[in-house]
């Protein structure tokens, strides 16, 4: 069994891993990289970047269907395709991760292609699809082997009429009907999505909200939305089982109204994701975990020095932009550098439904629970001039502040591009300005972000464009 040996080892070739391996490279380190199925992890193959591509798709598809005449056109006779829109996303993810594999090249970084598994603190044995095994020896490794699905206990993900998030971006024909089982991000975008393309679509959520994680007023803005898009949301409502039947699925469950039973053509299990820590050696290396979850610091050492662990696998915030950030931390802390520790206050957080929700710190409840005095600052987007103008004026900015340091403690915008709004106040909560030193940084007119500007001047009870 042959052995190479290298400055850093990563496990894992995601936005986490194969980032973390490019600073590497960049500090001046020699670099391998072990994937077992394709670079860019789960975000470019089958997570956030092709459902992004069809969430696009569906919000063409919507103008087209049902609001052109507003838009100075008419359509008639318009036939959607979604196996092409599917097709569309499968080749935006190929174009990305063919990207990256240039990246890897250009970096000199090697790809190892196959399963690792830790059998020291600085090695890692490789096993390729054909048997063959190597051994890499890293004075630091970096594990950054994500996370799956998460399943209910009980019930049987088939691909066919049960699904997961990956099943459901393989399959090109649109089902008539649909139970999303999980209202978090990824339940309801492929609940718009499919929506959008004419399935009937019940997303059932065990919490009393949509969207648990976010601002109440947030998540009932949005399920509003949400029912004028004919998407039924069953809140407080827990999935008993779900059986497969000659035509679909049954799915039962028990909500307010007591028990009842579901059908459909297919039933989406999207009630989050779960480490694939399993098989990687972490118990032989004595690498802590809880729960699957690799248990790690603010600058993502693991208990055994010069082993890391970074995104998904460990559980801090399972994001791709959180897995890249940490993968930079970890790689410079393997080049003997002290970065900035990861702060989860300062992270953003977006869901790319129609409108948007995008959000980061801590939501109004979390700070009065916290023992804060709040001052918060509310701005719609109804009267903004360029939200009128694209015909999407849904929605809201809102930014929770301390009243006696009027320190930005968190923000949530729900609307048009709400995920690309949101960067200007998670920098102005980085560089701690206040939303005073925002409202009075002039905004050019007319622009979404005036809206940002309208809250923060609203933090102090002064906004201009509302009574």
């Amino acid at each position: 069994m042959s052995q190479v040996e290298y400055d850093v080892v990563v496990v894992g070739g995601g936005p986490g891993g194969y980032v973390a391996a490019i600073r590497a490279t960049q500090l001046g380190m020699k670099v391998g990289l072990v994937e077992r199925e394709s670079l860019g992890g789960i975000c470019l193959n089958w997570g956030c970047i092709p459902t992004k591509a069809l969430l696009r798709s569906a919000e063409v598809a919507r103008l087209v269907t049902g609001g052109g005449r507003e838009y100075g056109f008419k359509a008639e006779n318009v036939e959607l395709d979604f196996g092409a829109a599917i097709k569309r996303s499968r080749k935006v993810s190929a174009r990305l991760v063919k990207g990256v594999g240039a990246l890897m090249k250009g970096n000199e970084i090697d790809v190892v292609m196959g399963s690792a598994q830790l059998i020291s603190a600085n090695e890692v044995e490789v096993t390729s699809g054909d048997g063959a095994k190597q051994t890499l020896k890293g004075g630091a490794i970096i594990l950054a082997a994500g996370a799956r699905a998460r399943a209910i206990p009980g019930i049987e993900v088939d691909g066919e009429r049960v699904l997961t998030y990956r099943h459901a971006l393989a399959r090109e024909v649109l089902p008539a009907s649909a139970i999303v089982i999980g209202a978090g991000p990824i339940g309801l975008e492929f609940a718009t999505v499919w929506k959008s393309y004419g399935a009937d679509v019940r997303v059932v959520e065990m919490m009393d909200q949509i969207l648990p994680s976010e601002d109440a007023d947030a998540a009932s803005e949005l399920s509003r939305h949400l029912r004028r898009l004919k998407i039924r949301s069953m809140t407080g409502t827990r999935v008993l089982g779900v059986t497969k039947t000659e035509t679909g699925v049954s799915v039962s469950v028990a909500g307010p109204k007591g028990e009842e039973t579901l059908e459909a053509d297919v039933a989406l299990v999207a009630i989050g994701v779960r480490p694939n820590s399993e098989d990687l050696g972490l118990e032989a290396v004595g690498v802590q975990t809880n729960r699957g979850w690799v248990t790690v610091d603010d600058r993502m050492r693991t208990n055994v020095p010069g082993v890391y662990a970074i995104g998904d696998l460990n559980g801090l915030m399972p994001l791709a932009h959180v897995a890249s950030a940490q993968g930079i931390i970890a790689a410079e802390m393997a080049a003997g550098l002290t970065p900035e520790p990861f702060d989860a206050s300062r992270v953003p957080r977006g869901t790319y439904t129609s409108p948007q929700v995008a959000s980061f710190g801590l939501r109004e409840s979390e700070a009065r629970d916290q023992g804060h005095e709040v001052a918060v600052g509310t701005f719609p987007f109804l009267p903004n001039g360029k939200a009128l103008a694209l015909g999407e004026n849904v929605g809201f900015v809102k930014i929770v502040s301390d009243a006696e340091t009027h320190e930005i403690l968190g923000a949530v915008i729900v609307g048009p591009e709400a995920t690309e709004l949101l960067p200007e106040l998670v920098l102005a909560a980085k560089a701690e300005l206040t939303p005073d030193e925002i409202a009075h940084t002039v905004h050019a007119h007319p622009t979404l972000n005036e809206a940002v500007m309208e809250a923060a001047h609203g933090v102090f009870g002064k906004p201009l464009h509302t009574i």
